[in-house]
């Protein structure tokens, strides 16, 4: 019986281990088997401004020149931007795509594009964007006004959003239109009509008053507006690959419940600081500067897990990474351009979303750190999550310095 339990032991704490590191490692398996989707599939991002008027409604549209290839194709000498005569062969082909997938309904009805001004490539170095003006008709008082993007909506692997901004006399709507939520839609009563909807001559919309501007509207577009921009930060740390394996990163080492509270507040606080700098415009700092920064971030805590048995003051290591990590989160926000009425909500709710996903990653990791540090395998398996994590920094840190 002695004999059998001797033999048994060891094929028992294998099984433990093995168990234990398969939970810790799967989420780095899929990292890597997602590395070439998400370098084939920057983040893409297009930017809508509609603009209401008592005589027009026109819409401006502006799409990022890689995903403008990915769609239509054109870069027939692979240097990843459309020349001149490029751009004017795949011109009908885009136009085509972008009229089925960008629809505006005005009381329900699509409306054609019939008169479009303008379609050309705004040239901008690594930013240059497609841009894209087309009128359509004005609304009349409590007509409802609909925009839907179905851009990229079939293609799981792209990391697609249009951030939309809706201007009305002094007014100003926001929504960030991304994932299954493409559809943005307003009601104006009379009175919110005529106390923000005019035209001078020339159909440029101004302000007459906000006194009778019915408060439920106000709300209703606010609370729209709030839900998508939190909505966003989800799926942004989701989809940021570099964010989660740095979370996970940090907390893998062996530390007490205070120390891991004190290291998620720290990043918490460093992250939301210079998000909302960043935003504010306050700090700009290049992503050319902060992508890497991220990547060495993964190293460096990789490599203290790796030749360090016991980590201390890990929180001051966090706050100065999550800096960093700050600027990073803030990049789909910062060339919106949010109006400063919206700025506040819009922000907030972004950060909202962002503190949902890493409080929802810290609850799910905290039980199976718990199990992994209570077994003799323990130290063997954060030296092998952490040479994974450091072959993926170092991985994105060289890919990085060469784009």
């Amino acid at each position: 019986m002695d004999t059998n339990t001797i033999r048994m032991n060891p094929i028992s704490n294998w099984s433990n281990f093995c168990r234990y590191f398969l939970m810790l490692i799967m989420p780095i398996t899929i990292f890597l088997s997602t590395i070439q989707i998400a370098h084939a599939h920057a983040y893409s991002a297009s930017f809508t401004t509609l603009q209401l008027s008592k005589s027009q409604t026109k819409m401006t549209f502006e799409l990022d020149e890689v995903s403008v290839i990915e769609l239509a194709g054109g870069d027939v000498n692979n240097n990843g931007m459309l020349e001149p005569e490029e751009f004017e062969a795949i011109k009908d082909k885009i136009l085509s795509i972008l009229k089925e997938n960008i629809i505006l309904k005005i009381d329900g009805q699509p409306q054609n594009w019939s008169k479009i001004e303008t379609i050309s490539l705004n040239r901008k170095g690594d930013a240059t964007q497609l841009r894209l003006e087309v009128l359509f008709p004005a609304i009349t008082p409590s007509q409802s006004i609909s925009f839907t993007d179905n851009l990229y909506q079939n293609e799981k692997i792209t990391n697609y959003v249009d951030l939309l901004k809706v201007s009305y006399g002094k007014q100003n709507s926001t929504a960030a239109l991304s994932g299954s939520n493409r559809t943005w839609s307003m009601i104006l009563s009379e009175n919110d009509y005529a106390a923000n909807i005019s035209g001078d001559k020339n159909g440029t919309p101004k302000q007459q008053g906000q006194a009778n501007k019915p408060v439920e509207s106000q709300h209703s577009l606010s609370t729209s507006g709030w839900l998508t921009f939190m909505k966003l930060g989800i799926n942004h740390i989701l989809e940021g690959y570099d964010h989660i394996l740095f979370l996970l990163s940090l907390l893998i080492a062996r530390q007490s419940f205070k120390q891991i509270a004190t290291v998620i507040t720290a990043f918490t606080i460093a992250h939301s600081l210079t998000l909302t700098l960043t935003v504010l415009g306050i700090i700009n700092i290049p992503p050319s500067i902060v992508e890497p920064a991220i990547a060495i971030s993964i190293c460096y805590v990789a490599l203290e897990n790796i030749f360090r048995k016991k980590v201390s003051y890990r929180w001051v290591l966090s706050f100065l990474f999550g800096l960093i990590h700050g600027m990073g989160f803030a990049d789909i926000l910062t060339e919106m351009h949010i109006p400063k009425s919206e700025l506040a909500i819009d922000l907030a709710s972004f950060n909202i979303g962002i503190e949902i996903i890493q409080l929802l990653i810290v609850v799910l990791l905290l039980p199976l750190l718990t199990l992994l540090h209570r077994s003799k395998y323990s130290r063997k398996a954060i030296i092998s999550v952490s040479t994974i994590a450091f072959l993926l920094g170092g991985f994105w840190l060289i890919e990085r310095l060469l784009s």
